[in-house]
């Protein structure tokens, strides 16, 4: 059975952690509950585990630390970072330690099945020991999130796409989504869904004899205004005038 060991200074945390794994529906079992970074290092130099899920916040030893600690190792355990602070310099941190998830407290059943699915997956796509994973969801793991969460967004366009919505379909907390979004895409979330609205925009100004007003509601424009001037704010030319440029 796949295991889990905690880590966080408070024992009340690590029971309502063990307590929300166990209401998962997960095959994944705590095995050991550690108070801080040092005490989860000193256990894992005599036993082995498949995830470390870590606050961030502890004394003797951090979370942060723990995970630069882990990292050096020939096999490192899969690694969730759970915190009280959604924290733009700790989600960074977790980024570039590529951890699976960061979870924010108090952390819902469904948050910690949607973490432990996306880890199984992604265990059994790497060849690890571990329980067979769907093969939908072994296939996906082979993409990255980035990757998914663009093919979601091309899929789910024109209609309305949050960042909330397209989070909870690559089992990531948004703000990770959000800065792993602008780390790889070079642009942030919003602004690359606007991008795909406006060249789905062009497509249909060049290809077809849509009025313009037709092709504003077929990229999720209601207001035909508010449309040209998006467009014209993005593009630097108005609708009429693209579509003049390419007859």
């Amino acid at each position: 059975m796949p295991s889990i060991v905690l880590v966080d200074d408070e024992r009340w945390v690590r029971t309502a952690l063990r307590k929300v794994i166990e209401r998962s529906d997960s095959p994944y079992q705590v095995v050991k509950e550690c108070a801080n970074g040092q005490e989860a290092l000193d256990w894992l130099d005599y036993h082995e585990a498949d995830v470390v899920m870590t606050d961030v916040k502890m004394p003797v030893m951090d979370g942060l630390t723990l995970v630069q600690q882990l990292r050096e190792r020939p096999k490192p355990p899969e690694v969730v970072m759970i915190s009280g602070y959604d924290d733009f310099q700790f989600v960074q941190f977790a980024l570039r330690a590529q951890v699976v998830d960061y979870l924010l407290k108090p952390v819902e059943v469904d948050d910690m099945r949607k973490c432990l699915e996306t880890i199984r997956a992604r265990r059994s796509a790497g060849g690890m020991s571990e329980e067979p994973a769907p093969a939908k969801a072994e296939k996906e793991r082979e993409e990255s999130p980035i990757k998914l969460a663009v093919r979601y967004i091309q899929e789910a366009l024109p209609g309305d796409v949050t960042l909330q919505e397209v989070a909870a379909k690559v089992h990531l907390n948004p703000s990770y989504l959000s800065q792993l979004f602008k780390q790889q895409m070079k642009m942030n979330f919003i602004d690359y869904v606007l991008e795909q609205r406006m060249e789905r925009a062009n497509q249909l100004l060049s290809r077809t004899t849509l009025r313009i007003s037709e092709i504003a509601e077929r990229v999720g424009y209601s207001d035909l205004a508010y449309f040209s001037n998006t467009y014209k704010r993005i593009t630097g030319m108005t609708p009429s005038e693209y579509r003049k440029g390419q007859g």
